[in-house]
Protein backbone atom coordinates (compact mmCIF):
# COMPACT_ATOMS: atom_id res chain seq x y z
CA UNK A 1 0.00 0.00 0.00
CA UNK A 2 1.05 3.32 -0.83
CA UNK A 3 2.12 5.45 2.53
CA UNK A 4 0.61 8.30 1.11
CA UNK A 5 -2.93 6.26 1.05
CA UNK A 6 -4.21 5.40 4.69
CA UNK A 7 -7.32 3.49 4.30
CA UNK A 8 -7.61 2.82 8.49
CA UNK A 9 -10.11 5.79 8.47
CA UNK A 10 -12.93 7.15 6.64
CA UNK A 11 -14.93 9.88 6.37
CA UNK A 12 -18.54 9.24 7.11
CA UNK A 13 -21.20 11.65 4.90
CA UNK A 14 -24.22 10.86 6.91
CA UNK A 15 -24.44 10.82 10.21
CA UNK A 16 -26.85 12.56 13.42
CA UNK A 17 -26.87 14.70 15.86
CA UNK A 18 -29.82 14.47 18.28
CA UNK A 19 -29.45 17.96 19.56
CA UNK A 20 -27.99 18.36 23.49
CA UNK A 21 -30.89 20.32 25.24
CA UNK A 22 -29.52 23.44 25.69
CA UNK A 23 -28.92 24.40 21.98
CA UNK A 24 -31.70 27.01 21.81
CA UNK A 25 -32.30 27.98 25.63
CA UNK A 26 -28.63 29.33 25.53
CA UNK A 27 -28.58 31.34 22.27
CA UNK A 28 -31.99 33.13 22.11
CA UNK A 29 -32.85 36.08 24.07
CA UNK A 30 -33.97 34.84 27.81
CA UNK A 31 -37.56 36.19 27.12
CA UNK A 32 -38.00 33.74 24.43
CA UNK A 33 -36.85 30.73 26.08
CA UNK A 34 -40.09 29.33 26.32
CA UNK A 35 -40.90 29.25 23.41
CA UNK A 36 -37.76 28.28 21.41
CA UNK A 37 -37.08 24.35 21.24
CA UNK A 38 -36.56 23.37 24.85
CA UNK A 39 -37.09 19.98 26.44
CA UNK A 40 -39.93 19.11 28.84
CA UNK A 41 -41.90 15.73 30.41
CA UNK A 42 -45.08 15.45 29.87
CA UNK A 43 -47.38 12.48 30.86
CA UNK A 44 -43.86 10.86 32.29
CA UNK A 45 -42.54 11.13 28.50
CA UNK A 46 -39.46 13.29 27.73
CA UNK A 47 -39.18 15.38 24.49
CA UNK A 48 -38.64 18.49 22.63
CA UNK A 49 -41.61 21.44 22.94
CA UNK A 50 -41.86 23.71 20.25
CA UNK A 51 -45.30 26.07 18.98
CA UNK A 52 -47.18 24.01 21.36
CA UNK A 53 -46.16 20.67 20.29
CA UNK A 54 -44.24 17.71 21.91
CA UNK A 55 -41.59 15.83 20.27
CA UNK A 56 -40.32 12.67 21.95
CA UNK A 57 -36.94 11.43 20.93
CA UNK A 58 -37.07 7.83 19.00
CA UNK A 59 -35.39 5.34 20.00
CA UNK A 60 -34.15 4.32 16.57
CA UNK A 61 -32.69 7.33 15.98
CA UNK A 62 -30.40 6.04 19.18
CA UNK A 63 -29.20 3.09 19.33
CA UNK A 64 -25.90 3.26 19.29
CA UNK A 65 -24.34 1.01 21.90
CA UNK A 66 -27.63 -1.15 22.01
CA UNK A 67 -27.99 -4.89 20.45
CA UNK A 68 -30.41 -5.20 17.28
CA UNK A 69 -32.62 -7.27 19.99
CA UNK A 70 -33.03 -3.80 21.95
CA UNK A 71 -33.94 -1.94 18.95
CA UNK A 72 -37.46 -0.20 19.80
CA UNK A 73 -39.25 3.13 17.80
CA UNK A 74 -40.24 3.67 21.69
CA UNK A 75 -39.32 7.40 22.97
CA UNK A 76 -36.10 7.28 24.39
CA UNK A 77 -34.66 9.48 27.08
CA UNK A 78 -31.49 11.40 26.75
CA UNK A 79 -30.17 9.98 29.91
CA UNK A 80 -30.59 6.53 28.38
CA UNK A 81 -28.79 7.51 25.45
CA UNK A 82 -25.08 6.74 24.36
CA UNK A 83 -23.53 10.05 25.42
CA UNK A 84 -21.98 9.95 21.92
CA UNK A 85 -25.28 11.03 20.47
CA UNK A 86 -25.59 14.46 21.40
CA UNK A 87 -22.39 15.23 22.87
CA UNK A 88 -19.41 16.56 20.27
CA UNK A 89 -16.72 14.97 22.69
CA UNK A 90 -18.44 11.74 23.59
CA UNK A 91 -18.67 11.57 19.73
CA UNK A 92 -15.12 11.85 18.86
CA UNK A 93 -14.50 8.50 21.36
CA UNK A 94 -17.21 6.74 19.45
CA UNK A 95 -15.58 7.93 16.36
CA UNK A 96 -12.26 7.05 17.12
CA UNK A 97 -13.14 3.81 18.03
CA UNK A 98 -14.81 3.07 14.83
CA UNK A 99 -12.01 4.37 12.33
CA UNK A 100 -14.68 7.43 11.42
CA UNK A 101 -11.58 10.11 10.86
CA UNK A 102 -14.92 12.69 10.15
CA UNK A 103 -18.34 12.81 9.91
CA UNK A 104 -21.04 15.36 8.56
CA UNK A 105 -24.33 15.24 10.35
CA UNK A 106 -27.68 15.86 9.88
CA UNK A 107 -29.76 17.58 12.71
CA UNK A 108 -33.00 15.38 14.20
CA UNK A 109 -35.52 17.30 15.99
CA UNK A 110 -35.65 20.70 13.01
CA UNK A 111 -35.61 16.79 10.85
CA UNK A 112 -33.62 17.10 7.65
CA UNK A 113 -33.80 20.68 5.97
CA UNK A 114 -35.95 22.59 8.39
CA UNK A 115 -38.89 21.64 8.50
CA UNK A 116 -39.43 22.33 11.99
CA UNK A 117 -39.03 26.02 11.82
CA UNK A 118 -41.05 26.41 8.31
CA UNK A 119 -44.16 24.84 9.75
CA UNK A 120 -43.93 26.93 12.43
CA UNK A 121 -46.99 29.37 13.01
CA UNK A 122 -44.04 32.08 13.78
CA UNK A 123 -41.68 31.80 10.77
CA UNK A 124 -39.52 34.97 11.86
CA UNK A 125 -39.02 33.19 14.99
CA UNK A 126 -38.55 30.01 13.13
CA UNK A 127 -35.89 32.19 11.49
CA UNK A 128 -33.95 33.04 14.32
CA UNK A 129 -33.96 29.60 16.07
CA UNK A 130 -33.31 28.17 12.62
CA UNK A 131 -29.89 30.76 12.57
CA UNK A 132 -29.07 30.10 16.22
CA UNK A 133 -28.93 26.11 15.36
CA UNK A 134 -26.43 27.14 12.35
CA UNK A 135 -24.23 28.88 14.72
CA UNK A 136 -24.23 26.65 17.27
CA UNK A 137 -23.23 23.72 14.64
CA UNK A 138 -20.35 25.71 12.99
CA UNK A 139 -19.37 27.74 16.33
CA UNK A 140 -19.39 24.89 19.12
CA UNK A 141 -20.45 21.38 18.05
CA UNK A 142 -17.67 21.56 14.79
CA UNK A 143 -15.26 24.07 16.35
CA UNK A 144 -15.12 20.88 19.77
CA UNK A 145 -12.76 18.95 17.00
CA UNK A 146 -11.32 21.21 13.81
CA UNK A 147 -10.77 18.85 10.99
CA UNK A 148 -13.40 16.09 12.14
CA UNK A 149 -16.65 17.51 11.62
CA UNK A 150 -18.50 18.87 8.18
CA UNK A 151 -21.11 21.48 9.09
CA UNK A 152 -24.69 20.98 7.26
CA UNK A 153 -26.75 24.06 7.83
CA UNK A 154 -30.18 24.73 7.68
CA UNK A 155 -31.88 27.70 5.15
CA UNK A 156 -35.11 29.30 5.73
CA UNK A 157 -36.41 27.36 3.17
CA UNK A 158 -39.78 29.47 2.53
CA UNK A 159 -38.00 33.22 1.61
CA UNK A 160 -35.61 32.56 -1.14
CA UNK A 161 -34.23 36.30 -0.39
CA UNK A 162 -33.68 35.13 3.20
CA UNK A 163 -31.67 31.54 2.20
CA UNK A 164 -29.63 33.68 0.08
CA UNK A 165 -28.60 35.61 2.98
CA UNK A 166 -28.53 32.85 5.33
CA UNK A 167 -26.27 30.76 3.20
CA UNK A 168 -24.07 33.78 2.92
CA UNK A 169 -23.52 34.15 6.48
CA UNK A 170 -23.02 30.39 7.16
CA UNK A 171 -20.59 30.08 3.65
CA UNK A 172 -18.58 33.10 5.71
CA UNK A 173 -18.21 30.79 8.58
CA UNK A 174 -16.81 28.10 6.43
CA UNK A 175 -19.50 25.89 5.96
CA UNK A 176 -19.62 24.03 2.26
CA UNK A 177 -23.06 22.32 2.31
CA UNK A 178 -26.56 23.07 2.90
CA UNK A 179 -29.68 20.83 3.73
CA UNK A 180 -32.27 20.27 0.98
CA UNK A 181 -35.43 18.28 0.75
CA UNK A 182 -35.25 15.39 -1.73
CA UNK A 183 -39.18 16.53 -2.92
CA UNK A 184 -39.73 20.10 -1.59
CA UNK A 185 -43.48 19.41 -2.85
CA UNK A 186 -44.14 17.10 -0.50
CA UNK A 187 -43.42 20.21 2.06
CA UNK A 188 -45.86 22.44 0.60
CA UNK A 189 -43.29 24.15 -1.56
CA UNK A 190 -42.32 24.76 -5.08
CA UNK A 191 -40.31 22.10 -7.01
CA UNK A 192 -37.01 22.70 -8.80
CA UNK A 193 -38.50 22.41 -11.90
CA UNK A 194 -41.36 25.49 -11.19
CA UNK A 195 -41.74 27.70 -14.07
CA UNK A 196 -41.36 31.36 -12.28
CA UNK A 197 -37.84 29.74 -11.23
CA UNK A 198 -38.66 30.39 -7.24
CA UNK A 199 -35.52 28.14 -6.55
CA UNK A 200 -33.38 30.06 -8.97
CA UNK A 201 -31.87 32.78 -6.05
CA UNK A 202 -30.67 29.63 -4.20
CA UNK A 203 -29.11 27.59 -6.41
CA UNK A 204 -27.52 30.61 -8.01
CA UNK A 205 -25.98 31.08 -4.91
CA UNK A 206 -24.93 27.51 -4.26
CA UNK A 207 -23.33 27.36 -7.77
CA UNK A 208 -21.51 30.49 -6.94
CA UNK A 209 -20.32 29.64 -3.38
CA UNK A 210 -19.35 26.08 -4.26
CA UNK A 211 -22.14 24.77 -1.84
CA UNK A 212 -23.10 21.48 -1.99
CA UNK A 213 -26.68 20.33 -1.82
CA UNK A 214 -27.06 17.39 0.88
CA UNK A 215 -30.71 16.03 0.44
CA UNK A 216 -31.25 12.94 3.05
CA UNK A 217 -33.96 10.37 2.26
CA UNK A 218 -36.85 11.48 4.09
CA UNK A 219 -36.28 15.05 3.93
CA UNK A 220 -39.72 15.23 1.88
CA UNK A 221 -41.49 14.65 5.29
CA UNK A 222 -42.77 10.84 4.67
CA UNK A 223 -42.03 7.17 4.31
CA UNK A 224 -43.35 5.80 0.63
CA UNK A 225 -45.54 2.50 1.42
CA UNK A 226 -46.14 0.68 -1.32
CA UNK A 227 -49.97 0.35 -0.39
CA UNK A 228 -51.67 1.45 2.53
CA UNK A 229 -51.51 -1.94 4.55
CA UNK A 230 -47.69 -2.83 3.11
CA UNK A 231 -45.31 -3.52 6.33
CA UNK A 232 -43.13 -1.69 7.23
CA UNK A 233 -40.19 -3.74 6.60
CA UNK A 234 -41.40 -3.85 2.85
CA UNK A 235 -42.05 0.04 2.87
CA UNK A 236 -38.29 0.78 4.31
CA UNK A 237 -36.54 -1.62 1.75
CA UNK A 238 -38.50 0.50 -1.02
CA UNK A 239 -37.20 3.56 0.51
CA UNK A 240 -34.59 4.50 -1.87
CA UNK A 241 -37.42 5.23 -4.70
CA UNK A 242 -37.12 8.65 -3.22
CA UNK A 243 -33.68 8.65 -3.87
CA UNK A 244 -34.06 7.99 -7.14
CA UNK A 245 -36.70 10.15 -8.01
CA UNK A 246 -34.46 12.61 -6.78
CA UNK A 247 -31.30 12.00 -8.67
CA UNK A 248 -33.91 12.00 -11.97
CA UNK A 249 -35.63 15.12 -11.12
CA UNK A 250 -32.40 17.08 -10.70
CA UNK A 251 -30.62 15.29 -14.19
CA UNK A 252 -33.55 16.24 -16.20
CA UNK A 253 -34.71 19.62 -14.41
CA UNK A 254 -31.34 21.63 -16.20
CA UNK A 255 -30.15 23.25 -13.29
CA UNK A 256 -27.12 21.84 -13.68
CA UNK A 257 -27.01 23.19 -17.51
CA UNK A 258 -27.78 26.79 -15.71
CA UNK A 259 -25.38 26.24 -12.85
CA UNK A 260 -22.61 24.53 -13.79
CA UNK A 261 -20.69 24.15 -10.62
CA UNK A 262 -23.57 23.21 -8.86
CA UNK A 263 -23.49 19.62 -7.09
CA UNK A 264 -25.68 17.53 -4.73
CA UNK A 265 -25.45 14.56 -2.31
CA UNK A 266 -28.26 11.90 -1.75
CA UNK A 267 -27.88 10.99 1.88
CA UNK A 268 -28.71 6.97 2.98
CA UNK A 269 -30.24 6.09 -0.67
CA UNK A 270 -27.27 3.50 -1.18
CA UNK A 271 -25.77 3.04 -4.80
CA UNK A 272 -27.22 0.11 -6.56
CA UNK A 273 -30.00 1.33 -8.14
CA UNK A 274 -28.01 4.37 -9.94
CA UNK A 275 -26.66 2.03 -13.27
CA UNK A 276 -30.54 0.92 -13.58
CA UNK A 277 -32.23 4.28 -13.74
CA UNK A 278 -29.17 5.92 -15.62
CA UNK A 279 -29.73 3.19 -18.59
CA UNK A 280 -33.25 3.60 -18.42
CA UNK A 281 -33.13 7.45 -18.62
CA UNK A 282 -31.19 7.00 -21.07
CA UNK A 283 -33.35 5.12 -23.35
CA UNK A 284 -36.62 7.31 -22.44
CA UNK A 285 -34.27 10.55 -23.46
CA UNK A 286 -33.39 8.34 -27.05
CA UNK A 287 -37.07 7.63 -27.54
CA UNK A 288 -39.17 10.75 -26.32
CA UNK A 289 -37.22 13.62 -26.44
CA UNK A 290 -38.57 15.14 -29.49
CA UNK A 291 -42.03 15.08 -28.86
CA UNK A 292 -41.67 15.93 -25.76
CA UNK A 293 -39.19 19.00 -26.42
CA UNK A 294 -41.80 20.57 -28.62
CA UNK A 295 -43.57 21.35 -24.66
CA UNK A 296 -46.24 19.03 -25.31
CA UNK A 297 -47.30 17.06 -22.86
CA UNK A 298 -49.08 13.39 -21.71
CA UNK A 299 -51.73 13.38 -19.53
CA UNK A 300 -51.04 15.64 -16.18
CA UNK A 301 -47.29 15.09 -17.03
CA UNK A 302 -45.04 18.16 -17.18
CA UNK A 303 -43.63 18.98 -20.17
CA UNK A 304 -39.83 19.89 -20.66
CA UNK A 305 -38.45 21.86 -17.95
CA UNK A 306 -35.85 23.85 -20.06
CA UNK A 307 -33.14 21.71 -20.48
CA UNK A 308 -31.70 21.49 -24.16
CA UNK A 309 -33.22 17.73 -24.57
CA UNK A 310 -30.52 17.14 -27.54
CA UNK A 311 -27.69 17.55 -25.63
CA UNK A 312 -28.26 16.09 -22.60
CA UNK A 313 -25.33 13.52 -21.64
CA UNK A 314 -27.01 11.64 -18.94
CA UNK A 315 -24.19 9.97 -17.31
CA UNK A 316 -21.69 12.75 -18.33
CA UNK A 317 -24.11 15.05 -16.34
CA UNK A 318 -24.68 12.31 -13.68
CA UNK A 319 -20.49 12.22 -13.30
CA UNK A 320 -19.99 16.04 -13.27
CA UNK A 321 -22.95 16.63 -10.23
CA UNK A 322 -24.18 13.81 -8.54
CA UNK A 323 -22.63 12.00 -5.65
CA UNK A 324 -24.35 8.86 -4.02
CA UNK A 325 -23.40 7.29 -0.51
CA UNK A 326 -23.36 3.79 0.68
CA UNK A 327 -23.71 2.01 3.95
CA UNK A 328 -24.19 -1.66 2.64
CA UNK A 329 -24.49 -2.07 -0.85
CA UNK A 330 -22.35 -4.81 -2.80
CA UNK A 331 -24.55 -4.91 -5.23
CA UNK A 332 -23.76 -0.98 -5.84
CA UNK A 333 -19.81 -1.90 -5.42
CA UNK A 334 -20.18 -4.52 -7.97
CA UNK A 335 -21.48 -1.58 -10.21
CA UNK A 336 -18.63 0.63 -9.72
CA UNK A 337 -17.76 0.98 -13.58
CA UNK A 338 -20.98 2.04 -14.36
CA UNK A 339 -21.38 4.24 -11.35
CA UNK A 340 -18.02 6.23 -11.25
CA UNK A 341 -15.61 5.68 -8.51
CA UNK A 342 -15.51 9.65 -8.41
CA UNK A 343 -19.05 9.58 -7.53
CA UNK A 344 -19.41 7.61 -4.37
CA UNK A 345 -19.02 8.42 -0.98
CA UNK A 346 -19.27 6.16 2.24
CA UNK A 347 -21.51 6.82 5.46
CA UNK A 348 -22.35 5.14 9.02
CA UNK A 349 -25.31 6.25 10.17
CA UNK A 350 -24.35 6.74 13.67
CA UNK A 351 -26.33 6.56 16.25
CA UNK A 352 -29.80 5.49 13.67
CA UNK A 353 -30.54 1.70 13.48
CA UNK A 354 -29.26 1.30 10.17
CA UNK A 355 -25.72 2.44 11.46
CA UNK A 356 -22.83 0.18 10.98
CA UNK A 357 -21.07 1.48 14.28
CA UNK A 358 -18.48 -0.02 15.78
CA UNK A 359 -17.82 -1.71 13.05
CA UNK A 360 -17.75 0.89 10.47
CA UNK A 361 -14.79 0.70 8.81
CA UNK A 362 -14.26 -3.04 9.12
CA UNK A 363 -17.68 -3.34 6.88
CA UNK A 364 -16.50 -0.65 4.30
CA UNK A 365 -13.07 -2.25 3.57
CA UNK A 366 -14.67 -5.86 3.71
CA UNK A 367 -17.07 -4.35 0.87
CA UNK A 368 -14.38 -2.76 -1.28
CA UNK A 369 -10.69 -4.87 -0.15
CA UNK A 370 -10.99 -6.22 -3.71
CA UNK A 371 -10.88 -2.63 -5.51
CA UNK A 372 -7.25 -0.85 -6.27
CA UNK A 373 -6.11 1.33 -3.13
CA UNK A 374 -5.95 4.16 -4.78
CA UNK A 375 -10.27 3.79 -5.63
CA UNK A 376 -10.62 2.39 -2.10
CA UNK A 377 -9.26 5.68 -0.74
CA UNK A 378 -11.53 7.71 -2.66
CA UNK A 379 -14.54 5.85 -1.35
CA UNK A 380 -13.57 6.18 2.19
CA UNK A 381 -12.46 9.80 2.33
CA UNK A 382 -10.84 11.37 -1.22
CA UNK A 383 -14.35 11.99 -2.42
CA UNK A 384 -15.84 13.78 0.12
CA UNK A 385 -12.67 15.81 0.97
CA UNK A 386 -13.09 16.79 -2.76
CA UNK A 387 -17.00 17.49 -2.50
CA UNK A 388 -16.97 19.11 0.73
CA UNK A 389 -13.69 21.08 0.26
CA UNK A 390 -12.61 19.74 3.63
CA UNK A 391 -9.77 19.27 4.97
CA UNK A 392 -9.30 16.69 7.54
CA UNK A 393 -7.58 16.69 10.97
CA UNK A 394 -4.39 14.21 11.13
CA UNK A 395 -5.66 10.98 12.30
CA UNK A 396 -5.95 10.21 15.66
CA UNK A 397 -2.81 7.80 17.24
CA UNK A 398 -5.14 5.05 19.21
CA UNK A 399 -3.41 3.48 21.85
CA UNK A 400 -2.77 -0.60 20.86
CA UNK A 401 -2.86 -3.49 22.77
Amino acid sequence: MSPNLNLDWLISVDDHILEPPNVWVDRVPAKDRDRAPHMETRDGIEGWVYDGKHYPSSGLSAVAGKSREEFSPKPLPYSEMRPGCYDPKARLEDMDRAGILASACFPTITRFCGQLFMEASDREFGLVCLKAYNDWLIDEWCATAPGRYIPLVLFPMWDTKLAVEELERCAAKGATSFLFSENPSKLGLPTIHDKDGYWDPVMKVANDLEMVVSMHVGSSSEVPQIAPDSPFMANLTWGAIRTSGAMLSWIFSGMFQKYPKLKIALSEGEIGWIPYFLERAEDVLDKQKHWVSKGQKFMDHGANSGVDLFTLDIRQTFRDHVFGCFIHDEHGIASLDEIGENNVMCETDYPHSDSTWPECIGSVRKQIAHLPEETQYKLLRGNAERLYRFTPAEPPVLATA
